[in-house]
């Protein structure tokens, strides 16, 4: 989807017929080890299109069409739709997707500053994704995991400082969920609260998976749905190659005042104001995504330890043994080199450990300051309604929200970043694979592939 017929699709609210459908697969496919291949190019796809602002824009329309999915009811706009969607692949995807956290998230922040209105449902989805990745000892157990933190909070700042009138639902959850912001401000630093934080996670390994279900149980599915459910045992996928990392992934540009985007050049994306630090003494393959984000309803986070950076798609977690790999003997010596290779990187992976310097690094560039100050102001203006008035109904404080502004308030708006999707060598290599595994897969019976030398991809049985 490139040019004229991208153009033509995001000039009207066709674009949104496309989104549903993909959102639809997406929301089933999504603890189907099978399809993650085809997960991939349907995020891809909204990742391409969330460059755009007509995009963003267009997702404002309400959504009325309600397809049957395995999501909690709500009453909202197709912005709504995307994120709730997306909380679900987080918290209840297959493990093989994580390394789509990045894209997931980026996403969100693109279309963000175009949000005029947020239902209390996705603005409560959008605060629970922020509880389960800013707990300690998730922060300080990867090098990466930072990072999504960062977007959140991009997303947050861009809807107060551009969509603050309409979005009453997600001021009020930041004001309910404001001690997240608070522990984020006063994160510790010193190596007896790291060491505390990472004993937490290995003494409480469901801590976020129960957040989850918590969540994931607080509200009805809809009417007609059906669960996510795995693939068929015996159904057979080829591997994939790592995507490559959100910034080798995207490229910066900054929307001007008459609304055209200006590419930021490489060289200044260090300065630029919504810049994520990365861990500079931890080596990283620049092709490779952040692959242990956060644990899974459905597993442990002991088990994202082995979901290493850029770990090949056919290498599952769990039911190693009953892998039916076909390959030849030089795909064999292939493999060998590669398993040397990887033992390498996962080997400098597991001797990092976070330190004071690493977690100040990029403590200190949490964008907070927007959000602080809208804390500020409006905690004790709805503490003293709440006390003045005797209220307790939660539609009575949306209410003095929506009617409140915080105009010559909060720091000057920052300029809107827009990560745009980039083709580059490595999303070709990936494409080229994914489709040469499809060709294969697909003509197995009769056996024409018989006595060839496949190098591209694995066969795995699951």
């Amino acid at each position: 989807m490139r040019g004229s017929s991208c153009s033509f699709v995001l000039k009207s609210s066709d674009v949104l017929d496309i989104l549903v459908p993909i959102l639809f697969y997406l929301n089933d496919a999504r603890a189907d080890q099978s399809r993650v291949g085809l997960m991939h190019i349907g995020v891809f796809i909204l990742l391409l299109l969330s460059g755009e602002r007509n995009f963003g824009v267009r997702l404002n329309k309400p959504y009325s069409v309600h397809v049957p999915m395995d999501i909690p009811v709500f009453t909202g706009t197709h912005a709504d739709l995307l994120i709730v969607v997306f909380h679900k692949i987080i918290t209840s995807g297959h493990q093989r997707l994580q390394p789509l956290f990045d894209c997931l998230l980026t996403i969100v922040v693109n279309v963000s500053p175009y949000l005029k209105s947020l239902s209390m449902v996705a603005a409560n989805k959008l605060l629970h994704l922020l509880e389960a990745f800013s707990t300690n000892w998730f922060l300080f157990s990867a090098s990466q995991n930072h990072h999504l933190v960062f977007f959140l909070l991009e997303a947050f700042n861009n809807i107060i400082q551009y969509q603050f009138d309409g979005n009453c639902n997600l001021v009020y959850a930041i004001i309910r969920k404001r001690n997240l912001f608070h522990q984020l401000a006063n994160l510790p630093s010193d190596p007896a609260s790291i060491q505390k934080a990472l004993l937490r996670k290995r003494k409480l390994p469901d801590a976020i998976t129960g957040i989850s279900r918590t969540s994931s149980q607080e509200t009805v599915s809809m009417e007609g749905s059906r669960p996510a459910v795995p693939a068929e045992s015996g159904t057979l996928k080829t591997s994939l190659v790592p995507i490559p990392a959100i910034d080798k992934l995207t490229e910066k540009s900054q929307v001007s005042e008459d609304g055209t985007m200006i590419t930021v050049p490489k060289m200044e994306h260090s300065h630029a104001s919504h810049h994520i630090p990365q861990a500079d003494h931890t080596p990283q393959a620049d092709h490779t995504p952040q692959a242990d984000h956060t644990p899974q309803a459905d597993h442990t986070p002991q088990a994202d330890h082995s979901a290493i950076v850029g770990v090949s798609d056919t290498e599952s977690i769990s039911g190693r043994d009953n892998e039916d790999v076909f390959y030849t003997e030089a795909e064999m010596e292939r493999r060998r080199m590669s398993s040397t290779s990887s033992t390498i990187s996962c080997t400098s992976q597991s001797h990092w450990s976070p330190t004071p310097d690493w977690v100040l690094s990029w403590k200190c560039k949490l964008p907070l300051q927007t959000i602080m100050r809208l804390l500020q102001v409006l905690v004790p203006q709805v503490e003293k309604i709440c006390i003045d008035k005797g209220l307790t109904d939660e539609s009575e404080i949306l209410k003095f929200l929506q009617h409140g502004t915080l105009v010559g308030l909060l720091p000057v708006p920052h300029p809107i970043l827009i990560r745009k999707y980039q083709a580059n060598a490595g999303t070709a290599m990936w494409f080229r694979t994914y489709m040469w595994g499809v060709v294969y897969l697909r003509n197995v019976d009769p056996p024409i592939w018989y006595d060839t030398d496949v190098r591209l991809f694995e066969i795995q049985k699951m």
